[in-house]
């Protein structure tokens, strides 16, 4: 008799990862979730950060405009001042873009008054961040980042929707800010560009992918600015016990289960059969990061929770599982910060869930292919 396979045929992790995706996301996501689905199948966008730092950041700029790219972030500026002249209201009633627009109405866009568009919302836009994308259903590729004459690169290439926690966290001038969670290291860089962090703390739990956080340091930042930065490789769950409220500003960007690379890539897939343990505790560990994210902050300071997953388990649950804690353990109150300003901001640039009932959720989409990127802003009272 010929041999029996000592193995069943291995089931590859992106289809196990899909077939995850296709039960779950769409119970949540309805009818959104086949055109999601073909954006995380499809090449994702990026996005180009520019290197305020480079001596090149003043060409760059035309040679991307003449390529058609815009900086995302200044138009949303240019939106915000505007609507706090009182000019666009108008404008922003026009709510979010195709398949993300249901349970938003006209009139509930209207509603935003001028007292919403308090001074906050342009000081948390009109950050020095520059990043350029191309238009809607453009899908022209970004030439690689090249070195300037101190050997600087001109810009980072990464999810644009990355940079949306980063903007919501609104650093302020001399904020001492935490990057709980830093590797590779793309937040951390668009955390420096904005020129305000008083002292930055980049950690994380992995030494290797901490390696992959210096070289990009050494690659677009100088080394008097490098001296305000403080690497770390403490498992993040520790850290209110390293420094316990301390920051002005607390980035909490845990792993998850990175919907896209899950569903593309066989490499270093978390839906691997062997991972399965770890994944199942996703949630657990997310939820004690946050929690140590909150306890990082100071009094009044601001959190941002963050991750490419549109997991409502590993999003919203984790963030009201964190305010029980916080309320019932720590005797600590945390109020979640609106942040549905973004939705009608970035409108024109991402596809936003209308339905996110705690936070904001950028959803790939084939015209507009960034993210998953989930973020929830909190305030420790």
């Amino acid at each position: 008799f010929p041999h029996k396979a000592a193995t069943a045929p291995r089931i590859l992790s992106t289809r196990l990862a899909l077939h995850h995706f296709d039960t779950t996301y769409s119970l949540h996501l309805g009818a959104l979730w086949p055109s999601v689905r073909a954006g995380l199948l499809c090449e994702q966008k990026y996005g180009a950060l520019l290197n305020n730092f480079a001596a090149a950041a003043d060409h760059v700029p035309q040679e991307l405009e003449l390529l058609n790219a815009t900086d995302f972030v200044s138009e949303a500026s240019q939106k915000a001042q505007q609507w706090q002249q009182g000019g666009a209201v108008g404008e922003a009633a026009r709510g979010c873009q195709e398949g993300s627009g249901e349970g938003r109405t006209v009139m509930q866009a209207e509603m935003m008054t001028q007292a919403e568009m308090s001074p906050p919302l342009c000081t948390s836009i009109s950050s020095k961040i520059k990043c350029y994308t191309f238009p809607r259903g453009d899908i022209t590729r970004f030439r690689p980042a090249r070195t300037d004459s101190l050997g600087l690169l001109d810009y980072y290439l990464m999810d644009a929707a990355s940079l949306l926690p980063v903007l919501a966290l609104s650093v302020q001038p001399g904020d001492f800010v935490l990057d709980l969670c830093a590797a590779p290291g793309g937040k951390t860089l668009a955390l420096l560009q904005t020129g305000f962090c008083g002292h930055l703390a980049a950690n994380d739990v992995s030494m290797s992918r901490t390696k992959r956080l210096y070289q990009i340091l050494h690659s677009y930042v100088p080394k008097e600015v490098r001296d305000t930065v403080s690497v770390t490789s403490y498992d993040g769950r520790d850290w209110d016990q390293v420094k316990g409220g301390t920051f002005h500003k607390v980035l909490v960007d845990v792993p998850c289960t990175t919907d896209r690379h899950s569903a593309m890539e066989e490499d270093n897939n978390i839906f691997h059969k062997r991972r399965t343990k770890e994944r199942q505790m996703l949630p657990m560990l997310q939820l004690q990061l946050l929690m140590a994210g909150i306890l990082a902050a100071k009094p009044g300071g601001e959190v941002v929770y963050s991750t490419c997953s549109l997991s409502p388990l590993q999003n919203q649950c984790v963030v009201e599982r964190a305010l029980d804690i916080a309320e019932a353990q720590f005797n600590i109150s945390v109020h979640v910060e609106d942040l549905s300003h973004f939705r009608t901001l970035f409108q024109d640039t991402f596809s936003f869930f209308s339905d996110c009932q705690l936070g904001e959720l950028v959803l790939p989409h084939l015209t507009a292919n960034f993210g998953p990127m989930y973020f929830c802003k909190l305030r420790r009272m």
